[in-house]
């Protein structure tokens, strides 16, 4: 691993590092529907379609129209728009936000997601946070999706820096290993779990505001 001195840029994850997916809302759905246990996440996430999705292909409506109809499958009955409730409770981790904007300009700064089409619009738009990064890489763009090692190649290359220069962030433990694989430093983040970013990335010497 590249020493911490020499680290350049921290390339983030978006859902679960800088958006709260709000599990306990998915998972109070699930109860108050009389749905098994993770099945708003499963049947939108864990699904063939999105495999095809997060890779740019396929129709992102009959992506979600597809999922509903398994919830009400499940269900055994017609149910309400479940995984949009679960979107509009989604939120940006305010903490995690304002420390990107703390890491800059000392250190660039980009996102790299598995992601629909929508993403970039989103950071555009509602969200209104693209300007805070150097680059945003959305896997249904590129046509590859974490943790395919060449999708972590890229999102440093984009950035003009090697891999060892970088770290990673991410909440998923498989993406995390993949991209230290390719020579990253990288970090597991769960908010569920009260990590402190600031204090991760500090621990390997990138310190906001330096």
């Amino acid at each position: 691993m590249a020493p911490a001195t020499s680290l350049r840029a921290v390339i983030f994850d978006f859902g679960g590092v800088l958006l709260d997916m709000r599990w306990d809302v998915a998972r109070e759905l699930d109860r108050a529907h009389g749905l098994p246990r993770s099945s708003v996440f499963e049947t939108l996430y864990r699904s063939p379609a999105w495999a095809d999705i997060e890779r740019g292909v396929g129709d992102p409506a009959a992506w979600t129209e597809g999922a509903h109809r398994e919830l009400e499958r499940r269900a055994g009955r017609p149910l309400p728009r479940l995984h949009e409730e679960w979107r509009k409770a989604k939120a940006p981790i305010d903490v995690n936000v304002a420390l990107v904007r703390a890491l800059r300009p000392a250190y660039r700064c980009s996102v790299l997601s598995n992601a629909d089409r929508s993403l970039r619009g989103r950071l555009e738009g509602e969200l209104a946070l693209h300007h805070l990064f150097d680059d945003i890489v959305v896997s249904a763009e590129v046509g590859v999706a974490k943790p395919a090692p060449e999708i972590f190649r890229l999102a440093a290359d984009r950035l003009g820096l090697p891999p060892e220069a970088c770290v990673f962030v991410d909440d998923w433990d498989q993406n995390v290993e993949a991209a230290r694989l390719v020579g990253m430093q990288s970090v597991l983040h769960r908010v569920d779990r009260g990590h402190d970013l600031r204090a991760q990335l500090a621990a390997l010497g990138v310190a906001a505001g330096a």
